[in-house]
């Protein structure tokens, strides 16, 4: 699960809007207003005089909402841009407490199914960090699986980090972390103009970066698994200030996929904060 509202929308006639309809002196066309909104966030839209049909017709539009699947959204953002907009609808209907009623409905729902957001005043669903990670986690598995070498290499890095459940050896954390840099390579090295093969001339090559001190940030981490014995190659152990540890995997793992952005044309940013259709 991607911590998606469109992969959990099923559950939100038990958890939202059966709840809301419990409420006294609830305007008898709730659905008929809120439907209004949903549409938009259909992927195929109805004509004209169907939505005027189910717009004036409470049961039918009532109904709507409990038979619609995931499938028929065109996209996560869409569908938070709906919850975002029924709260005004709701607040227009039954003021302060019917809003406020459905604010805290929503953000018990979030809790509840984990979902990547955090909800702030009046509604209004923020990305959090750890959904931004998880999203271009997700993106980077679906980019590289449309190609057979760079799935190899996903499938070799994830693999690596799960063996460590094996053991936290040293051994086995350096593994992960050469799959990781053989992975960026290879995405690396299919970046449009870029003909270097190893991360630190590729660095030099692609022009995505806000400042010289970011390239070098990363050039330095590269450098770091070249010249530490055993990850890349035999290294300077002199250099070496301690043996690999768990931190360092997780550390270096998560700043090395943190580059990825600026490395490869295959993520988008904004998708991945869900600032425009997927």
């Amino acid at each position: 699960m991607r911590g998606e509202f469109i992969e959990v929308w099923s559950e939100t006639w038990r958890e939202i809007w059966s709840k809301l309809t419990l409420q006294k002196d609830l305007p008898n066309d709730l659905f008929c207003e809120l439907y209004d909104e949903l549409v938009f966030a259909f992927k195929k839209k109805p004509s004209v005089e169907e939505i005027a049909e189910i717009t004036n017709d409470p049961e039918k539009s009532e109904e709507i909402f409990v038979n619609t699947k995931s499938e028929d959204f065109s996209s996560e953002w869409a569908l938070i841009r709906f919850f975002e907009s029924a709260n005004e609808v709701l607040d227009d209907l039954g003021g302060d407490p019917l809003s406020n009623y459905y604010f805290n409905l929503l953000e018990e729902f979030i809790e509840k199914f984990n979902l990547r957001y955090c909800l702030r005043r009046p509604c209004t669903l923020c990305p959090t960090l750890s959904g931004i990670f998880g999203s271009l986690m997700y993106n980077l598995r679906e980019a590289t699986s449309h190609d057979t070498h760079l799935d190899n290499l996903m499938k070799d890095f994830e693999n690596a980090i799960q063996d460590l459940r094996i053991d936290f050896s040293d051994g086995r954390i350096k593994t992960c972390i050469q799959k990781q840099i053989n992975l960026l390579e290879a995405m690396g090295s299919r970046y449009p103009g870029v003909k270097e093969k190893t991360i630190g001339r590729i660095c030099n090559q692609v022009r995505t970066w806000p400042h010289e001190t970011v390239k070098d940030a990363m050039k330095n981490l590269y450098e770091f698994t070249c010249d530490y014995p055993g990850i890349r190659h035999a290294g300077t152990s002199a250099k070496a200030l301690r043996t690999i540890e768990m931190r360092d995997m997780v550390a270096i793992s998560i700043i090395l996929i943190g580059f990825l952005p600026y490395l490869t044309d295959q993520l988008d940013a904004e998708v991945m904060y869900s600032r425009k259709k997927i």
